[in-house]
């Protein structure tokens, strides 16, 4: 196995766009220079999910889960570093260049790779049997021509067609080199009780499941005989999870985010048939009752939902509850009821995009007006029934999170039932308590049951805890620089600023010759750091430092001149164009000279800001992608921003920026940190004197060393105060 080189995993990094990526599975919105969207890895309602830009990364502010493109992809996808890499490749078309891979990177790949590979490989058999081979024509093809499918429609959803032969797919695969466990695992194939393994969906027209990223997880199958079970499904694998998938998601997020609308039918060719009609923005729950993660996946795209129907009655019944599910998520729904005998695969077929379109508007109603219509049928004169009524469409309302959304419901209940608006309202509020109650109580018994299942382990992990504590204790107790716990505010204070500023000019240096050159603020803080013989007490801290040490070292010239040529280029074009453009609009010498010099002025100052960003940006956009999730996780915590100041603070008034008072923050941050260096230490040399005094036979030449040593401390600390006050560099214009 092999392992990407460095220059491939750069031009990754530099390529991937934290909106871009984003966007494949969240719809964001701008808010000012950032954008919001709902958090794809926890359930919420209000948007709390920021992506910024300018810093290509991203941050939930209610879970804390983000970070940059690659972290996010290896969080949503559940992969590795190095598939995220390849996925992310993949997307913008990177050839990846690679080395061979150590034993210990190899046994680190995560078996996941394997199983998507074997899923690839299958797609393309599968597809390949459809229109390469005799079987495939005179069976698969020609039920999909039959169903009023086009080529054009059977590749985008990449329809195929598995073999008759029990091992067609299963010689194929191990032929090409793929192991049979990930046949067997992924459902591919079965391997029965006496070993045999034979194919799952042999002699079946084949529909694949994509992730909403675009990778192939599953497979059904429909078998054109009648004396079979009409479809075979893929069975949940490491890499899928029926309930957190919908048919159609990867084809149609880019028209539901258009549309701000996603339609839900039942089955695949339902979705197929709909999309080769011109409605695109719908998917399918594939024959399972509405789960809570499918929900929470249409929610990431669109608030708003319009389920469809056909005219079985007995059946939507049956599927009303996840209507409930729908409201109690906070979409706003809508219910299509399409004509008797037809169902959205027939009726698409009958009928143009345009009537399919007009259709939809013309006759999707309100939930209530939907559920009261069905429920009634057959039930008009009958008190009793009509009273059930009442009260399921009163559990429906209950569900709906918002407050104002449901009172506007509970007045058109009373209004459809011609009955108190009050009591309606009372009866709601009475069912809103009761979900409250029983949501609460199914918190604390799942809590409850997680204790006792975790109760062994929380007992292994305390003794271990404890003998960590111990032994930190007693490191701390021999380090005079005291606890990790009170130093980690001051030791991550800087470094943020390594992350944030740390290959920015800070100051000048002038040599014994009288040579100047410009100090780094990385290179600042080392150097004082360096002066007192100081290192970070706390692990994580130390690690991600010294990684952004070695960041600033290791290829920053190289990327920096890469940077330089880029922007150089970009530089020439614009005043090339710009000149151009002025020697083409302007007649008057003296204007085209202004002008000019202005647009040499813009230029360079373009060229500047490119300059500084690529600095102020180097070492935060490494580390936030590094393969070691400590580093990343702390980076994304120091870097990573919730709060924007308002534009009534900016309007008036320019407000200074962490950048422009570097030379006042990055000295005050370490000597704060020098003086909690000297807090431990007094703290500590106060303990001394406390045991030493109160002990049995004190020593009073030890007891004054100790004593006078606490008064030159507390002196020295008195004297470092004074100078914190005054001590601020001359920054570097």
């Amino acid at each position: 196995m092999k392992k990407i080189d460095r220059e491939t995993v750069q031009r990754i990094l530099d390529t991937a766009e934290i909106v871009d990526v984003v966007s494949d599975y969240v719809n964001l919105k701008r808010r000012g220079s950032s954008y919001l969207g709902l958090c794809p890895f926890h359930n919420e309602r209000t948007p709390s999910f920021s992506v910024s830009k300018s810093k290509n990364i991203c941050k939930c502010f209610s879970c804390g889960k983000g970070g940059s493109p690659v972290n996010f992809v290896m969080e949503i996808e559940q992969i590795s570093y190095s598939e995220a890499l390849r996925y992310l490749a993949k997307k913008y078309n990177i050839e990846i260049k690679e080395h061979e891979m150590s034993d210990e990177e190899r046994e680190r790949e995560s078996e996941r790779a394997s199983l998507f590979a074997v899923n690839e490989f299958a797609l393309s058999h599968f597809e390949s049997n459809l229109y390469d081979t005799s079987d495939g024509k005179e069976i698969g093809l020609s039920y999909f021509y039959d169903r009023g499918l086009t080529d054009a429609s059977i590749k985008k959803f990449h329809l195929g067609y598995a073999m008759e032969q029990s091992d067609d797919l299963l010689r194929a695969a191990t032929g090409k080199g793929y192991n049979v466990k990930y046949l067997v695992d992924t459902g591919l194939c079965i391997r029965t009780d006496q070993g045999r393994v034979y194919d799952r969906f042999k002699g079946r027209v084949i529909f694949p499941v994509f992730s909403v990223s675009g990778k192939v997880i599953a497979f059904g199958g429909r078998t054109l005989k009648k004396d079979m079970a009409k479809y075979v499904n893929s069975p949940e694998s490491l890499i899928y999870h029926k309930s957190n998938q919908l048919y159609g998601m990867y084809q149609a997020k880019p028209s539901i985010v258009k549309h701000d609308k996603c339609i839900l039918v039942e089955g695949y060719m339902d979705v197929i048939s709909m999309s080769q009609s011109g409605v695109e923005n719908v998917v399918a729950s594939s024959g399972t009752s509405l789960t809570e993660g499918q929900i929470r996946m249409i929610h990431r795209f669109t608030e708003n939902v319009t389920v469809i129907y056909d005219g079985d009655a007995a059946g939507i019944k049956a599927s009303l509850r996840g209507i409930d599910m729908l409201l109690a998520e906070g979409l706003n729904i809508k219910v299509l009821l399409l004509p008797d005998g037809d169902d959205p695969d027939s009726f698409s077929r009958k009928h143009t995009s345009s009537e399919l379109e007009a259709y939809i508007k013309n006759n999707e109603v309100d939930f209530i007006q939907f559920k009261i219509g069905i429920l009634l049928q057959g039930v008009e004169n009958d008190p009793i029934a009509r009273s059930k009524v009442i009260a399921d469409i009163v559990r429906s309302i209950a569900v709906i999170p918002e407050p104002v959304t449901r009172n506007i419901y509970i007045t058109e209940c009373a209004r459809r039932f011609d009955i108190d608006e009050r009591i309606v309202s009372a009866e709601v509020n009475k069912q809103v308590k009761s979900l409250i109650e029983k949501a609460a109580e199914k918190r604390l018994k799942k809590s409850a049951e997680e204790s006792l299942d975790r109760l062994e382990e929380k007992e292994e992990e305390e003794t271990s805890r404890r003998e960590k504590d111990i032994e930190t204790a007693l490191r701390n107790a021999e380090d005079s620089s005291g606890p990790s716990a009170f130093l980690r505010k001051f030791e991550k204070g800087l470094l943020r600023y390594v992350l944030r500023y740390g290959m920015l000019d800070l100051c000048d240096s002038v040599d014994d010759d009288g040579n100047i050159s410009p100090v780094k603020v990385i290179d600042y803080i080392c150097d004082e750091l360096r002066m007192d013989d100081l290192t970070f007490t706390n692990p994580d801290v130390l690690s991600t430092f010294n990684e952004a040490i070695k960041t600033s070292k290791e290829d920053w010239e190289s990327d920096r001149s890469r940077n330089e040529a880029i922007l150089t280029e970009k530089r020439a074009q614009y005043i090339a164009e710009g000149v151009a453009h002025l020697r083409e609009s302007e007649t008057d010498i003296a204007t085209i000279e202004r002008k000019e010099k202005l647009l040499m002025e813009t230029a360079d100052s373009m060229y500047q800001e490119g300059m500084d960003n690529f600095a102020m940006l180097y070492i935060e956009k490494s580390l936030s992608s590094h393969p070691d999730s400590a580093i990343r996780n702390l980076t994304l915590e120091l870097v990573a921003d919730k709060h924007v100041l308002s534009k009534v603070h900016t309007k008036y008034a320019h407000i200074e920026t962490d950048e422009e008072r570097l030379g006042e923050l990055v000295p005050r941050a370490i000597f704060e940190y020098k003086d909690a260096i000297l807090e431990c230490r007094i703290r500590k040399l106060h303990d001394d004197l406390k045991r030493v005094a109160s002990s049995p036979g004190a020593d009073p030449q030890e007891i004054r060393a100790l004593m006078e040593a606490h008064v030159r401390l507390q002196r020295l600390r008195g004297e470092f105060a004074k100078y914190l006050g005054e001590r601020i560099i001359n920054p570097r214009k």
